[in-house]
């Protein structure tokens, strides 16, 4: 089989894209507001804290909620430096991020999801005298959207009655009960 070598890519990563981001204060304590590309933590936090720099200086930790995001790393890699990664579910708003400061200042940044159309996270970053229960109201829509196709995607209804009792089972067979 003959082979065909594409000699017009390069072995170069591309370069990363810019941020997405609005330093614009808003009522609730939110310093601004971040619509990742991606729910990859490992991926996503450098570019957001290379961004941070020249606003709030060197970001030693991040806290973040792990409802929205599968993997939570324990640190992740910023211009040769180490930060720190935790996370919580009872202090950490699920739809906000917390960027620590070495001067032990905090910065709470509202995430919008990264499934988000554009059209409606272009209008809740550019929403600069919005109200913060708007703008989480605004999440909580689109984080409920995904949530549910999630759930018919996972098969929500639960398991089918024409499979067969799980393995180990007595009882017996879905397909074989009466309602």
């Amino acid at each position: 089989m003959p082979v065909t070598i594409d000699r017009t890519t390069s072995g170069r990563h591309a370069p990363p894209q810019p941020v997405r981001l609005s330093l614009t204060p808003a009522p609730g304590g939110l310093d601004g507001m971040w619509w990742p590309r991606s729910r990859a933590l490992t991926r996503e936090l450098p570019t957001l804290m290379a961004a941070l720099v020249d606003h709030w200086g060197c970001i030693t930790g991040v806290t973040v909620h792990p409802a929205y995001w599968p993997v939570v790393p324990h640190r992740v890699s910023v211009a040769g430096r180490t930060v720190r990664v935790g996370w919580s579910i009872q202090a950490q708003d699920p739809h906000r991020l917390t960027l620590c400061l070495p001067d032990g200042q905090h910065r709470d940044v509202l995430v919008i999801p990264p499934e988000t159309g554009a059209e409606a996270a272009a209008q809740l970053m550019a929403d600069d005298g919005g109200d913060d229960p708007a703008r989480e109201e605004a999440t909580d829509g689109f984080d409920a959207r995904i949530r549910e196709e999630a759930w018919e995607s996972d098969g929500g209804a639960g398991r089918p009655s024409f499979l067969s009792r799980p393995i180990g089972s007595t009882g017996p067979s879905p397909a074989g009960r009466r309602r």
